[in-house]
């Protein structure tokens, strides 16, 4: 079923983001979190895949109503970007979604990409109530996750031709993630380039390890939340 814009409470504040529930009834959470451009359509698409495939899904406004028209504006926003602020607004989708009766099971997942990649391990690590996490190819200067924090499984997916988040920056985060006892699997794809999964973006996508990806995860997901 196609999704819709909801509001939600966040510290003490109000935020939004786009919601789609399963046809089916019920299913685990999952927070779908945004690239450096914003919540798109390519987010709430995302979302809507997963309700199709049976989870409660919510992509949360972390720009507050702001769309980058341009990479520089992109860049310019995500530098901009509240990590305090952010933080909360995730904190407050977790336990909206995990408040909605379609939801199933105490602990949600969360999948980010880009930024949000970044920022879903971030929220693993600041949140006990996400049950599994997924990374594609995170990167943001200023949101360092406390790994000491992260009681979730890591699932991570990077790109060998990645300027932004190298191969050898990946094993780094392999390497601490593995070295602190934490369950982690990265995965590296040869021949392919940052935001590989973005179907939107035909200058880099990839069809078949988008395709694996989005395999792997759903497995994942399933296999941690239920």
């Amino acid at each position: 079923m196609a999704g819709k814009m909801v509001e939600f409470s966040s510290n003490g504040s109000t935020s939004t983001g786009y919601l789609s529930t399963p046809a089916t009834g019920k299913g685990p959470g999952v927070i779908v979190i945004q690239e450096w451009w914003g919540l798109v359509d390519h987010i709430k698409d995302l979302a809507d895949r997963f309700a199709r495939e049976g989870f409660v899904a919510l992509a949360p406004d972390l720009y507050h109503g702001t769309v980058a028209k341009s990479p520089d504006e992109a860049g310019k926003l995500l530098m901009a970007l509240n990590i305090a602020r952010a933080e909360k607004d995730l904190r407050g989708a977790i336990q909206f979604v995990l408040a909605q009766q379609e939801t199933t099971g105490a602990k949600v997942g969360t999948v980010g990409f880009c930024m949000g990649g970044q920022l879903s391990l971030y929220a693993a690590c600041a949140n006990p109530n996400v049950g599994a996490c997924v990374n594609f190819y995170g990167i943001h200067p200023n949101v360092h996750p406390n790994v000491a924090g992260l009681q979730a499984p890591v699932l991570g997916f990077f790109a060998e031709k990645d300027g932004s988040v190298t191969p050898e920056t990946a094993r780094k985060l392999e390497a601490q993630l593995k070295s602190a006892g934490k369950q982690t699997e990265f995965h590296i794809y040869p021949g392919v380039s940052h935001a590989f999964f973005n179907d939107t973006r035909p200058e880099v996508y990839n069809a078949t390890c988008a395709r694996q990806c989005w395999e792997r995860m759903l497995k994942f997901f399933r296999e941690h939340l239920g």
